[in-house]
């Protein structure tokens, strides 16, 4: 007799198979897998990874408003997963390398992200909006999924090298769907690869629900790769924060990949280009609001008389500081010269560049004169 599965609801009662610390309401259960990895987490670091979230749903705010302002191409809202990002990046040691998609702007702030770094991309001025030398995190990746290969080309330089280091990647419940993922899988568990594979499970791949993506639970997929994995409810900040931490000391012990899924929600559109109201449904929106991971945290911390509203309003304005200097720094820069795409492009020019450049050149030249 076939083994019986729960299949994955596209509703709320998904969070229910995810393992959690605080719940939604903030009340802290005991959880013997995760306790252990978060037991020297104290009121202050609490407060601390609070500030993070608060932080970083106004750089989202503030983000989506300069789109809507003509400043940038586009914006990838990460309003509802800020648990999920702040909860993970905090987790990863300073010498450990990043490969995001393009949501990740959490995980870029929690490296040490500055202002202009939130929007340099966007606004198209540059390949990478920060330096992913200085962050030790890969330029956002647009294509679905191709990070998660160079993580693990990463994770095996690594490996040859015999460095104290992981790989991470992040990517979306649409992104398990290609090839790509699953080929860096199979890398990853053939080569014993250290590397963390982290899966943001917003249920929409844009319009398509995960219910599309995957009729099971994703995170059962990577056992079958010889991954261990863990379902977590991507909501909890502290949740995300101990199977993070389980994930990297796994990898970083030799014993090869580990797997996360983190079950949040995207609860703007996929970009800015993107109208949500097309395909689902505002109670299942509704519903989610009340598991708001910032909520959540705040709830649990003014239960143990840890955080106050002139702190919460401190936050709140620290928050407001960063998204102003975000806008004068995005309002401020200066679009380089034409010809500076090719600065940068090889350690050394050549002759196949050289010939780019001028024809590029010779492009540019004919539109002189025109009004």
């Amino acid at each position: 007799m076939s083994p019986q599965i729960t299949p994955i609801a596209d509703t709320v009662q998904d969070l229910e198979l995810a393992e959690r610390i605080l719940t939604p309401d903030g009340t802290r259960v005991a959880n013997p897998q995760l306790d252990p990895f978060v037991d020297d987490v104290d009121p202050a670091q609490l407060r601390a990874l609070h500030r993070d979230m608060v932080i970083l749903r106004r750089i989202d705010s503030e983000g989506v408003a300069l789109q809507r302002q003509g400043q940038l191409g586009l914006w990838a809202p990460c309003q509802g997963q800020e648990a999920t990002q702040i909860g993970t990046a905090r987790a990863i040691a300073a010498n450990d390398y990043v490969f995001p998609s393009y949501r990740e702007t959490g995980v870029i702030y929690a490296r040490g992200a500055q202002p202009g770094d939130y929007v340099r991309m966007w606004r198209g001025e540059e390949g990478a909006g920060h330096d992913p030398a200085a962050l030790r995190v890969a330029p956002l990746q647009i294509i679905i999924g191709a990070q998660t290969l160079h993580a693990v080309g990463y994770a095996l330089g690594i490996r040859h090298e015999g460095a104290d280091e992981v790989a991470v990647t992040y990517f979306g419940d649409g992104a398990t769907s290609q090839g790509d993922v699953n080929e860096a899988m199979i890398f990853a568990s053939s080569y014993q690869a250290p590397v963390v594979f982290v899966c943001q499970n917003n249920h929409w791949a844009i319009s398509e629900p995960v219910s599309v993506q995957s009729q099971y639970p994703i995170a059962g997929r990577a056992p079958g790769f010889g991954i261990p994995s863990m379902r977590v409810d991507g909501n909890d900040v502290l949740a995300c924060l101990a199977a993070m931490r389980w994930a990297l000391a796994h990898a970083r012990s030799g014993k090869g990949p580990a797997y996360l899924e983190a079950v949040t929600y995207r609860m703007g559109p996929h970009t800015t280009a993107d109208d949500p109201t097309r395909y689902r449904k505002e109670e299942e929106l509704e519903a989610w609001k009340r598991r708001d991971p910032i909520a959540r945290l705040e709830a649990h911390l003014r239960a143990l008389g840890e955080l106050s509203d002139e702190q919460v309003a401190e936050t709140q304005a620290a928050a407001d500081v960063v998204a102003r200097e975000m806008r004068a720094e995005c309002l401020a820069m200066v679009t380089r010269p034409p010809l500076s795409v090719f600065d940068g492009v090889y350690a050394e020019p050549h002759t196949g560049l050289e010939r780019q450049r001028g024809e590029y050149a010779a492009y540019v030249a004919s539109f002189e004169g025109e009004a």
